[in-house]
């Protein structure tokens, strides 16, 4: 390919980056039907744009039906009603909990919008890609930014700073390093602590709290911050264990447990030792289900699906916020 064939190929490029721009804050409801859109000459200053550039961007919107020109006063936005918004979902893994979080944001954006889900299982790498092949394509990103516990936190977020301010909006974990980005989020170490204080009578028979935190598995460390806090302060043993082991049970110790199949051997456990749930051991799982509501287990939990539908919403308003979600903690008969 020549010099000339290269420089009309950027030329064009850039072309359809600034009229793919102009496109999603139509569709994103920005700009409004009937807004004027900025004179070429106010474009090209404040984006440092050239003119040549802005006015093959309006004569393509143009074509393609988005705007149309008004001879002496510009170009007026018509949009397209029958654009729906697209979103591409980045989620850490699969699970029924991230099912709830998808069905509620498909359901609350009904028609209005269109879905895709990737999952980066962990790995920034897969991330990044997922990003660079899509970057450009969706009105909105929502990423679950849970990585590998020794994944290099500057290498995700400068993967996550490729995405512009406005589009991207982190799901179920919030970074403070990113700025004026939103977020519908856990705040997993305050959440626990405040969950455990509000159960504190009913913790006062157990002299320790262990957590069940399988190494492989990449949860958040903040819960763990969370309960050694709430231990320290109220004179409890506190313990991080990887897995239920029967001859290391302990009376007198309440589980806090993360996974569902941690819980199933625990439960078990306590079974063949002969001890009495919520008497010598105590039980706390993370994440509502019908199941851990028939086997009276409690559990401190986020709402998903007020998760998803918040999140939801936030794209349909066309709004900035970060939101924290709603955590509770329901007791039953295992504590």
């Amino acid at each position: 390919m020549g010099t000339k064939q290269i420089n009309n190929y950027r030329v064009k490029s850039l072309v359809q980056q600034t009229a793919n721009s102009i496109k999603k804050d139509i569709d994103k409801g920005v700009y409004r039907k009937n807004e004027q859109l900025l004179s070429i000459n106010i474009y090209s200053k404040q984006y440092g744009v050239s003119r040549d550039t802005i006015e093959k961007a309006y004569i393509l919107l143009k074509q393609e039906g988005y705007i149309h020109s008004v001879s002496g006063k510009g170009y007026f936005v018509i949009g397209k009603p029958d654009v729906r918004m697209k979103v591409l979902l980045l989620f850490n893994k699969l699970s029924s909990y991230k099912k709830n979080v998808y069905d509620a944001i498909v359901q609350t954006l009904g028609d209005k919008g269109r879905v895709d889900l990737h999952i980066h299982h962990y790995n920034p790498a897969l991330l990044e890609e997922s990003i660079e092949a899509n970057l450009g394509n969706y009105h909105y990103y929502l990423v679950m930014p849970h990585f590998f516990d020794n994944a290099n936190e500057l290498e995700y977020l400068n993967i996550l700073k490729r995405i512009p301010a406005g589009q991207l909006i982190l799901v179920d974990r919030y970074l403070p390093q990113l700025n004026n980005v939103s977020a519908v989020f856990q705040d997993f170490r305050n959440d626990i602590y405040g969950a455990l204080n509000e159960v504190t009578y009913h913790l006062a028979k157990y002299e320790r709290v262990a957590v069940i935190f399988p190494f492989d598995r990449h949860h958040p460390p903040e819960i763990k911050d969370g309960i050694a806090q709430f231990c320290e302060e109220n004179q409890k043993k506190f313990e991080v264990v990887s897995s239920v082991k029967l001859d290391e049970l302990k009376k007198g110790t309440v589980y806090i447990v993360l996974a569902e199949d941690d819980l199933a051997d625990l439960i078990k456990a306590v079974r063949i030792t002969g001890n009495k749930l919520g008497k010598d051991i105590g039980i706390i799982s993370f994440n509502e289900t019908v199941f851990k509501e028939l086997l009276d287990i409690t559990v401190i939990s986020t709402d998903f699906e007020e998760m998803g539908r918040k999140t939801a919403e936030l794209m349909l308003q066309n709004k900035a916020a970060v939101i924290k979600n709603e955590f509770k903690i329901i007791i039953r008969k295992s504590l």
